[in-house]
């Protein structure tokens, strides 16, 4: 009996510590991946979009953001419609004018034409689009450290940082309202979100990717969604 008596006192402990869990009220950060996102400092909306494989466009109308680039640390994103608004394909997006909290609308999501795209860095494809899981929803071209990245297509830079995980130091270029790229494992970037950048132009120098290897990694995101590099690059 007395040597119970240590053990039944941490199983009550351990009781009532589960019960004030439970009651406590759940913080800003307790959320469901696949429906919504908080915002941490540092983040933008491409970032998110692309951290989700979302559009950024059908994001902001999800969110009635009249300005995208006004997103604040703590608050919470939709990830999917809200009740009454189905997701929507490019066609759907044309014909949805969802409204702001200020009744104006939201500009409709054109279907825009590919840019002529050039190879990003010169090397061999070391692993190409699908055969890796997690981060292969592009190519990995392989070079030598230290090597000039350079924009595949005329863009803006949306992101350049190292917030998003598995990518390294990380740029997204925004082409037009369908297409964006984007270029990871660098060993520095050499461009600033809000840049506008010239196609060939030199944006960034390879770093090392997996394998601690000198790696590029390169994607391309039509309407948020990575597709095959290859069909757009010219063969080589």
């Amino acid at each position: 009996m007395i040597a119970g008596r240590p053990f039944a006192r941490l199983l009550t402990v351990a009781a009532i510590g589960l019960l004030l869990v439970a009651c406590g009220p759940k913080t800003r950060w307790d959320h469901t991946p696949q429906d919504e996102h908080v915002v941490r400092s540092g983040e933008t909306l491409f970032a998110i979009a692309w951290r989700y494989s979302k559009d950024a466009g059908e994001l902001a109308r999800w969110n009635r953001l009249d300005d995208p680039s006004r997103i604040y640390p703590g608050q919470v994103i939709r990830l999917t419609p809200p009740p009454g608004m189905a997701a929507s394909n490019p066609a759907a997006a044309r014909r949805s004018s969802p409204q702001t909290p200020s009744g104006r609308e939201l500009p409709p999501i054109p279907t825009q034409p590919s840019p002529q795209w050039i190879w990003p860095a010169g090397g061999r494809v070391a692993v190409e689009f699908g055969d890796r899981p997690g981060t292969g929803t592009g190519l990995l071209i392989g070079g030598r450290y230290g090597q000039p990245v350079q924009a595949a297509a005329a863009g803006r830079v949306v992101y350049a940082g190292d917030g998003l995980i598995g990518y390294g130091k990380l740029i997204i270029l925004k082409h037009n309202d369908t297409y964006l790229s984007a270029y990871g494992h660098n060993a520095s970037l050499l461009v600033r979100e809000g840049e506008t950048i010239e196609k060939g132009q030199r944006i960034a120098t390879m770093g090392e990717g997996p394998g601690r290897e000198p790696r590029l990694h390169f994607e391309i995101r039509q309407n948020g969604k990575p597709v095959n590099p290859r069909q757009f690059l010219p063969a080589r």
